[in-house]
């Protein structure tokens, strides 16, 4: 496939959309090929961005990359599976110490813990990190449609065991057991 034939083909279908839709579809479609070639655009630019100067590895380097990361997921090109882009995602996400539970493959729903006492508790700041959380996934790994945040079960609290003073202790404090 050539860049003349791929230009002609689009032509052709975009003078097939004006002939059957009218004026309104075709300018519709044409936004349609805009936006589609901006995103490729930004991710070609992208690519050479990472390329440039890119020693030892160069993929890692274009993997990190939400944009192209999201291209290659979109061609199926991605060399990474599912685990790993999520791992990717939630890193780029800055998501902390959120750990993934569970992945069901029918309604694509993504389960993370967070455990307790993890940041201040404020909803303003979860919630911040649960869109950060859904972006990330949407160009990582875009068979992730939901994502469910639980709080992992309290701890138990640390168990102090009291017991007799140890021979030659000082009489004037609490026995505690070592």
């Amino acid at each position: 496939m050539s860049a003349e034939a791929t230009g002609a083909r689009v032509e052709e279908i975009l003078d097939g959309l004006t002939a059957k839709g009218g004026p309104a579809v075709a300018e519709a479609a044409e936004e349609l090929v805009r936006a589609l070639m901006e995103f490729y655009g930004a991710g070609l630019a992208r690519l050479v961005d990472r390329l440039s100067g890119t020693s030892g590895n160069p993929l890692g380097a274009l993997l990190g990359d939400e944009l192209v990361a999201g291209l290659l997921v979109l061609h199926g090109l991605h060399p990474e599976d599912r685990e790993q882009r999520v791992a990717r995602a939630l890193s780029a996400a800055e998501a902390g110490d959120l750990r993934v539970t569970g992945f069901d493959e029918e309604s694509g729903e993504l389960r993370l813990t967070k455990p307790e006492g993890g940041g201040c508790g404020c909803p303003s700041t979860s919630g911040a990190v649960e869109q950060r959380v859904a972006a990330a996934l949407s160009c990582f790994a875009p068979e992730v449609t939901e994502v469910t945040l639980e709080q992992s079960a309290p701890r138990e609290p640390a168990l102090l065991q009291i017991g007799t003073r140890p021979p030659g202790a000082a009489a004037n404090g609490p026995a505690v057991a070592r």
